[in-house]
């Protein structure tokens, strides 16, 4: 009886071998979070069209199965170029894309049988991901006016376009720093320097500006300029 069970079993093993598993096409998709903390979700063959940097966030969506080692690639290039400049193997990936141009990002999922390695079942057909990020620009103006009109009442930076590092210190003709920003107080209403020093009006007149900044494209940014303040400037009052 025992040699029954036995040849039974082993026959069970044998047809569980040979038995066709069937594995669920997967179905990547990406996050990309923009500088304003914007999330765009793309399928394959989906592209992102902005300013850097970005954050990409990207998911293998493949499932695990019994018996069967799973092998996530994601290969970054950029555009026009034939050899990858990063591979990354993880199931899920989040990294920050820096550079202006278009980056390809290509992935390829593999599943290979444990226990017999020509049992593989590759998907490398995806169409890829593309994040296109603009040439980098930056202004900054030679004065403003904070008298709470609501018009030019802050002083910063504009026409901002792919920066990726930023400082800014603001300076009276004695050489006293009297405000400074980075990086997160740049593109955005009502923030800037306003005209105030420890919560106090400073008094009309000229002051100096230091600016360094790098775009995603590598062009630095150094700016050192006069800063006009301007406390009794009104649109009304320079109207002819």
């Amino acid at each position: 009886m025992k040699r029954y069970v036995l040849f039974f079993l082993l026959a069970l093993s044998a047809f569980n071998l040979s038995a066709q598993v069937v594995i669920e096409a997967p179905e990547p998709y990406a996050q990309v979070i923009d500088s304003k903390g914007e999330v765009l979700e793309l399928g394959t063959g989906g592209e992102f069209s902005g300013e850097a940097p970005v954050t990409v966030r990207l998911f293998a969506n493949a499932e695990d199965v019994e018996g069967y080692s799973l092998v996530c690639t994601w290969e970054f290039l950029k555009e026009g170029e034939e050899e990858p400049y990063l591979i990354r193997y993880d199931k899920d990936v989040e990294l920050e894309v820096r550079e202006s141009g278009a980056t390809i990002i290509q992935p390829k999922i593999v599943y290979t049988n444990r226990n017999n390695s020509d049992d593989i079942l590759e998907y490398g057909d995806f169409e890829p991901f593309r994040i296109v990020l603009s040439e980098s620009s930056l202004e900054a103006p030679n004065g403003f006016s904070p008298n709470g009109d609501g018009i030019n009442d802050y002083y910063n930076v504009f026409n901002v376009k792919s920066i990726v590092s930023f400082s800014g210190a603001i300076y009276n003709r004695w050489g006293q720093q009297l405000y400074s920003w980075g990086i997160d107080g740049i593109g955005c209403e009502d923030c800037g320097w306003d005209g105030t020093y420890k919560g106090k009006d400073v008094r009309a007149g000229v002051y100096y500006v230091v600016i360094n900044a790098l775009g995603a494209d590598g062009i630095k940014y150094e700016i050192r300029r006069d800063v006009n303040l301007l406390r009794g400037y009104t649109e009304e009052s320079a109207t002819p």
